[in-house]
C-alpha cells in the first residue's frame, strides 16, 4: 500500500529505498543477479536533533542536503536512480483493518471515506488515504479492507523535500508496512490466512513501535517512548557515567546479569518492566479486540534497540513466548551469499530494506 504510486514504463524499473526518522537516514537499493538479488548500494548518516522532531521535518534544507549526503556515499556500488519510495513516521499515521460487506471497488472507496471521517481525528480534508482488500475474511460475503491516513503537511513535506534533494517520489510508505514486508515470511504469507499473529517490537533511538502482524499484514500499530536514548539515559544516572561511557558499558555488558546484583540491570530495570507490561497490554489489546480471537505466536525485535544483550531470554522469560531478532534477509534469494550487512547490524535496517524490496519489485 503506497500512498503515492506512479506508473512506469520500463518492465525493470531502479528504485531505492529510503528510510527517514528523526535522527538518522538510511538507504538501499537492491539489484537482481541471474535468479538471486543482492544489496547494490547502501548507507545512512546520523542527523542532528532539531532538522526533523516527531516525525514533522522542520529544517527542509538541510534534511535535503543530509539526504544528498548519504546518497553520495552509499556503497558498495553508487546508487543509479533518482527514483524513490521513502517511509512515513508510523506516529503519523492511522492504520486500521475495516470488515465492509462485498461491493464494487468505487462503493469500497466511498465507503472507506466514510469510515475514515468516524474514526480519525483529523478532518477528512487534511488527510491523504489509502486502502488495500486483504481478501481473508472469514465472514460470509464481507471482506476486510486495511486502511490507512496521514496527514497531508506530513507528505506534502515528505514530497517537497525529497524533491528538494533532486529525487523523484515514486511511492511513500507508512513504515510498519514496509518493515512487515521485511520481516515476514513470504513463503509463510501464501497461506496467509491460515497464520496466526507476531508483535513486532522496533525498538529505535528516540521510541519503540509494536506492530502485530496478522495474516500476513500489520493489523495493529502504536508507540511508547521506551527508546534505546532513555536506556542510555537510566545507565548514566545509575552508575553516573557519562554518555559516551553508559553506551559502552550497555553495548559491552547489556543485562545478561540480569539474575545477579547487576548494577546495570538494576538501573533499567524499571524501563524493562515498563516495556513488559506495555508488550503485554498490545498484546491483550489486539487479542480481546480481534475477530479471530487469534493467538500471537512470537515476538520479533528490530531496532538497533534489539541488539542489547540479554534482552532475548529476558523478554522470553517474562512473556513466556517465542522471542527473536528479526531477520530482514528472509524474503530476499540470496542463494549461498551472505548479506554485506551484519547480522547484528541488520536489524537497524528492516524497514528500509522492506523499501527497496518495494522498488526492486515495484509493479
Amino acid at each position: 500500500m503506497s500512498f503515492l504510486n506512479k506508473k512506469i514504463i520500463s518492465f525493470e524499473p531502479k528504485i531505492f529505498g529510503l528510510d527517514l526518522s528523526d535522527l538518522s537516514i538510511k538507504v538501499m537499493q537492491l539489484e537482481t543477479d541471474g535468479s538471486l538479488e543482492k544489496i547494490k548500494s547502501y548507507n545512512f548518516i546520523d542527523i542532528p536533533s532539531g532538522n526533523i522532531e516527531d516525525g514533522k521535518i522542520i529544517n527542509k534544507e538541510a534534511v535535503a542536503s543530509f539526504i544528498k549526503e548519504v546518497i553520495k556515499k552509499a556503497g558498495p556500488k553508487k546508487i543509479n536512480t533518482r527514483k524513490v519510495i521513502c517511509s512515513i513516521p508510523e506516529s503519523k499515521a492511522f492504520l486500521r483493518i475495516i470488515t465492509l460487506p462485498e461491493m464494487e471497488e468505487h462503493e469500497i472507496a466511498e465507503a472507506i471515506k466514510w469510515e475514515m471521517e468516524a474514526n480519525i481525528p483529523l478532518p477528512i480534508e487534511q488527510v491523504y488515504f489509502d486502502w488495500q482488500a486483504l481478501n481473508c475474511s472469514t465472514e460470509k460475503n464481507r471482506q476486510e479492507i486495511l486502511t490507512a491516513a496521514v496527514s497531508k503537511e506530513i507528505i506534502d513535506d515528505t514530497v517537497d523535500v525529497l524533491e528538494k534533494a533532486g529525487l523523484e517520489v515514486y511511492g511513500l510508505e507508512i513504515e510498519s508496512v514496509a518493515t512487515s514486508r521485511s520481516l515476514t515470511s513470504e513463503q509463510k504469507n501464501k497461506d496467509a490466512c491460515q497464520l496466526g499473529s507476531s508483535l513486532i517490537v522496533d525498538m529505535g533511538s528516540q521510541r519503540t513501535s509494536f506492530i502485530v502482524v496478522s495474516k500476513g499484514t500489520p493489523y495493529f500499530t502504536s508507540s511508547i517512548s521506551f527508546s534505546s536514548e532513555s536506556i542510555n539515559d537510566a545507565i548514566c544516572k545509575g552508575l553516573n557515567l557519562n554518555k559516551k561511557e553508559a553506551e559502552e558499558a550497555k553495548v559491552n555488558h547489556g543485562i545478561e546479569n540480569s539474575n545477579s546484583d547487576s548494577p546495570i540491570f538494576n538501573s533499567v530495570k524499571y524501563l524493562l518492566e515498563n516495556l513488559v507490561n506495555e508488550i503485554k497490554g498490545t498484546l491483550d489489546f489486539y487479542e480481546e479486540t480481534a475477530k479471530e480471537r487469534a493467538k500471537t505466536e512470537r515476538i520479533i525485535l528490530c531496532g538497533g534497540g534489539g541488539n542489547l544483550r540479554g534482552l532475548i531470554p529476558y523478554l522470553a522469560k517474562k512473556l513466556n513466548k517465542e522471542v527473536e531478532l528479526g531477520n530482514p534477509w528472509i524474503n530476499l534469494q540470496l542463494g549461498n551469499n551472505l548479506p554485506i550487512i551484519s547480522k547484528k547490524d541488520s536489524v537497524r535496517y528492516a524497514t528500509v530494506v522492506g523499501l527497496a524490496m518495494r522498488g526492486l519489485h515495484y509493479d
